[in-house]
């Protein structure tokens, strides 16, 4: 594309076509890491710094290779200066068409994985610190989100308290699954445990009670945002030599772990007013997730479980008669009757056979509301699939899910800062997106997510007007 065309492709250029703001919910922040580290001292002091270096900044093993080259450079110097200075990110967000920017942590996505607590926790609070302190002077046009470790729901609560409480940040980012060392390798054999891995939801078969962070989550009007990826630990995308093989959705299939956890495990149903975020994996796999959904409740619900795979009700008469006439002689009525397969068996307690008990589903076309109310889907500038979320053709009950913009701003796949604007215009001007997703992919869903839970989030910002302006059509309808 010509200096000229890409002039015209400018993200100001595309923003001055548009009859409503672009909200960016998910662009990101650069640390410097010998500034994570001063931060780090004042916290917790010297010896905490000293474990966290060891850890964080250890060579890679032998035949491992590191990822390489994750970060703008060469003619994009400027795009990964832009993600270190808020100053220079909000000189230039015009230029990139953003009236407002939601700016989550580089470094901190894998903090909250830190297997020592002690530095898990403090390296967190001192991000926090640190991105608040950064981006004070700049709250009008983008705020930046807490890291929150939820390694235990107590450590999740505390941070809360701290980076929400006393700090005053408006958004917060989790991790969407607990990753630990094997428990009973680390009891049998605990010099190995360490090269074990043991993943467990926030929900379903969690070790602790997660419904007091989340109650936290709700008395301090911050939504949880993930930016889980299923990669390294020995899981399907650990590969040492190819870091794209291991990237291939792999935010997706973190963000599908942790949305399908927490419906499963009901959380939806006992906090309505909690909203959720699925940050880079895209939409598709959630418009997968929400049909499966549907199609496993109607053949696994309480009712149709009872009814139609209730071994108890085998007749074992049809059963010997059809084997007698169409078996063989070693299939005889003795061994027929009363034979149970592993997978038709009735040695389990029949209170629990109701998997969706947790769920709050009366009916089939709850799962709509339950599904749709409450999860929102970032997705990025180039990512086709979105169009999917808003095709009610597509998806049971005619639902839409609540897909919105990241510009993903600082990481390696935005080779140009103020083009990530065109980038998702090109959806509307391909025709896969209508006006009215395109102001709700790029704006509304974005307010929606925030401000539905904490009215004040864009008080004092260049969206405070717009943003009210969406809350009161949203409580008018």
């Amino acid at each position: 594309m010509s200096h000229a065309n890409l002039a015209e492709r400018r993200g100001d250029k595309i923003r001055a076509k548009l009859n409503h703001p672009v909200l960016d919910t998910d662009g990101h922040v650069q640390e410097f890491d010998l500034a994570i580290a001063d931060y780090l001292k004042q916290v917790a002091g010297p010896d905490v710094v000293k474990r966290f270096e060891d850890m964080w900044f250890k060579p890679a093993p032998e035949g491992v290779r590191r990822t390489l080259w994750n970060v703008p450079s060469g003619p994009n110097t400027k795009d990964r200066a832009m993600a270190m200075l808020p100053k220079l990110r909000a000189e230039r967000q015009e230029e990139c068409g953003i009236d407002f920017a939601v700016i989550y942590s580089t470094r901190g996505l894998g903090m909250g994985y830190i297997q020592d607590a002690e530095v898990r926790t403090a390296v967190c609070r001192a991000v926090n610190i640190m991105n608040s302190e950064k981006f004070a002077d700049f709250s009008a046009h983008m705020t930046p989100a807490a890291l929150i470790p939820v390694q235990t729901p107590e450590e999740g609560i505390a941070e809360l308290e701290f980076a929400v409480g006393e700090l005053g940040m408006k958004a917060i980012m989790v991790n969407g699954d607990v990753r630990t060392a094997n428990p009973k390798i680390a009891e049998l054999a605990p010099d190995l445990a360490k090269h074990t891995r043991w993943t467990h939801s926030l929900t379903i078969d969690a070790p602790f009670d997660y419904d007091p962070f989340w109650a936290k989550c709700v008395e301090m009007k911050v939504g949880p945002a993930c930016h889980s990826s299923d990669r390294g630990g020995g899981g399907m995308r650990s590969s040492a030599s190819n870091y794209v093989f291991n990237h291939l959705g792999g935010f997706a299939a973190g963000s599908e772990f942790f949305c399908r956890s927490l419906f499963m495990g009901g959380v939806p149903s006992r906090f309505p007013g909690l909203n959720f975020a699925f940050l880079e994996g895209g939409v598709s796999w959630a418009v997968q997730l929400y049909n499966d959904i549907c199609e496993h409740w109607e053949k696994r619900n309480i009712d149709a479980l009872l009814e139609n795979l209730d071994p108890e009700k085998l007749d074992e008469d049809l059963m010997v008669e059809l084997f007698t006439k169409y078996g063989d002689e070693n299939l005889t009525p003795e061994r027929i009757r009363g034979y149970r397969p592993s997978n038709s068996h009735n040695n389990y307690d029949r209170g629990t056979i109701d998997e969706f008990a947790a769920c709050g589903i009366v009916e089939e076309k709850d799962i709509k509301g339950l599904f749709t109310g409450n999860f929102f889907f970032g997705c990025e500038s180039d990512d086709r699939m979105v169009a999917t979320a808003f095709d009610p053709k597509l998806n049971s009950f005619g639902a839409t899910l609540k897909a919105f913009w990241g510009s993903d701003i600082g990481h390696w796949d935005v080779t140009d800062a103020s083009l990530a604007l065109s980038d998702a215009y090109g959806l509307l001007e391909g025709g896969l997106l209508n006006e009215d997703n395109f102001e709700d992919f790029m704006f509304t869903n974005g307010v929606k997510y925030h401000a539905g839970m904490n009215p004040d989030f864009f008080t004092g910002t260049v969206l405070e007007d717009q943003a009210a302006k969406v809350l009161g059509q949203a409580a008018a309808a």
